[in-house]
């Protein structure tokens, strides 16, 4: 599929609004809109934005599930050159109130079903909006009553270049603070060009093609693939939450031909499907965001009966890097445990301890060139100076490129955990356990979970004089992190393995995970 050159998130919606303006864009929860209703709606919501005094750069938070509004405010914060900070739904209170006084929202939309996170969030920003998205209130209603039909339909005229900032990602962070990642909106496009301009079709578009939004917009994953569905301009159907027999309902329902996740969900499609049509439509399935064990792939494969491809970004990269096409997924073969080349516009290296390059399958952190990478962690300059260096972006990922430069991730430098494409840092969690008066000192680390890649394992130094119990710890836990952040398993122990400096020899633990 060939398309003008897009420069920002705006661009394909309002060429799509004027080409197909009755093409159905998205699909949530049993509602639809379509390019021309997406583009006014939005349209009307920056608009309204604008006119309460919102300027350009500033923060808009949303909170909230997968949804039709989610893309509204996405779209209208393109438009008002502001920027979109998508909360996970799955964080806690203290979290959300983290990423709040962080970013500095000005607005934050909200589903009534997580008001109450909002009302037990202390310290957000002073001058914060809250904006509950109650069913059949229009979002602009509830923004500025009193703004006219006549204002919100005067026609944006704002300058917005490909290099500014549209969208700020939470990562986890090794201290225990997430981090804020601002993206710009050329790492929506950059790959999609450098694909079409040295036609290479491992990641394609037809024009009857469906899409699947599986991974939520609040993972640099699910916003990229959303906004590849709206360039290529196919209908994107997304779920509310992620749920084997769900997904395999659309499928079927919209005959959906594409779509990207994480293992987790193909292990959960695959044990609700019962039946041989479950899969039928789909041509590709992309994956990524976590390990996949073979013995799955190789099931997906066979049972999906159609073409796979791996993808591999993080969210400081701003969209996919590195692909593992289709015609290197064979069953048995060697190549299928890479990760991929690659895609264009990208050079990897692996650098050792001391920075320098090192040679071809030789381990070491893998550095990456991006046109996609991130403008900067959101007011943290030592720490952005830190990752990116030189326009290389430091990955914090050990792997190794063999002779044919295909990239193979073999470890995690950080320890950062993937549970079912969720990134889980240990500190996080260790200093959420320490907070329990039982817990002299905790260390996390992941442990290999068929279902969903990994899961955190916990060793707990407890007092001597306690019997604290792992479900007691679950339970404490409960309301300090969010659910898939706490540890699956747990094991006490007398102490923590440290080297001379006092460092927690990970290495040491996890040999001791029982089988």
């Amino acid at each position: 599929m060939e398309f003008p050159r897009f420069k920002t998130a705006a661009d394909p919606l309002e060429f799509h609004a004027c080409h197909q303006s009755s093409r159905i864009a998205f699909v949530c929860d049993g509602r639809t809109l379509t390019y021309g209703d997406l583009h006014r709606s939005s349209s009307r919501l920056a608009q309204a934005m604008i006119s309460v005094g919102i300027a350009p750069g500033t923060r808009v938070a949303y909170l909230g599930m997968e949804s039709i509004e989610y893309y509204e405010i996405f779209f209208a914060c393109a438009k008002s050159a502001t920027v979109l900070v998508p909360i996970n739904w799955r964080l806690a209170s203290s979290e959300v109130t983290h990423i709040l006084k962080d970013c500095g929202a000005a607005v934050l939309f909200v589903e009534p079903r997580f008001h109450d996170v909002v009302l037990k969030a202390r310290e957000a920003p002073p001058a914060l909006r809250v904006v509950v998205l109650l069913d059949g209130r229009e979002k602009t209603d509830s923004l500025c009553p009193g703004v006219t039909d006549q204002q919100l339909s005067q026609r944006i005229q704002l300058a917005v270049s490909e290099d500014d900032a549209v969208v700020q990602l939470y990562t986890s962070g090794t201290t225990g603070q997430p981090k804020g990642a601002v993206l710009a909106h050329r790492s929506f496009f950059k790959i999609r060009e450098g694909l079409a301009a040295e036609g290479i079709d491992w990641i394609d578009w037809r024009r009857d093609d469906v899409s699947l939004i599986a991974i939520p917009f609040f993972h640099v994953a699910g916003a990229w693939w959303a906004m590849q569905g709206v360039s290529a301009g196919v209908t994107n159907v997304g779920l509310p939450s992620f749920a084997g027999d769900s997904a395999i309902r659309l499928i079927k329902e919209w005959k959906i031909s594409t779509t990207l996740v994480v293992p987790a969900m193909l292990y959960m499609m695959l044990s609700e499907s019962d039946d041989d049509d479950s899969f039928r439509s789909l041509r590709r399935v992309f994956y990524g965001g976590a390990p996949i064990a073979e013995s799955l792939l190789a099931k997906c494969i066979t049972t999906m009966g159609c073409e796979f491809a791996q993808l591999y970004g993080l969210t400081e990269c701003g969209a996919v890097v590195v692909c593992l096409p289709p015609r290197d997924h064979c069953p048995g073969s060697s190549r299928i445990r890479a990760t991929g080349l690659p895609l264009p516009g990208v050079r990897l290296k692996i650098i050792g301890p001391d920075g320098a390059d090192l040679e071809r399958s030789a381990i070491g952190e893998i550095c990456l060139h991006t046109p996609t990478v991130m403008v900067e962690y959101w007011g943290m300059p030592a720490a952005t100076k830190e990752t990116l260096i030189d326009g290389w972006l430091r990955t914090g990922d050990a792997g190794y490129l063999d002779e044919e430069g295909y990239l193979y991730v073999s470890d995690r430098i950080k320890d950062l955990i993937i549970v079912a494409g969720e990134n889980v840092y240990p500190a996080e969690v260790e200093n959420a356990l320490c907070d329990h008066p039982d817990v002299v000192e905790a260390a996390v680390v992941g442990m290999t979970d068929e279902r969903w890649g990994e899961s955190v394992f916990a060793f707990v130094v407890r007092r001597t004089d306690t019997t604290i119990t792992p479900r007691a710890l679950t339970t404490f836990l409960q309301s300090r992190i969010a659910p898939f952040k706490i540890p699956s398993r747990y094991r006490f122990i007398e102490n923590l393995p440290r080297n001379a400096t006092g460092k927690i020899l990970r290495r040491q633990l996890r040999p001791q995970i029982p089988l």
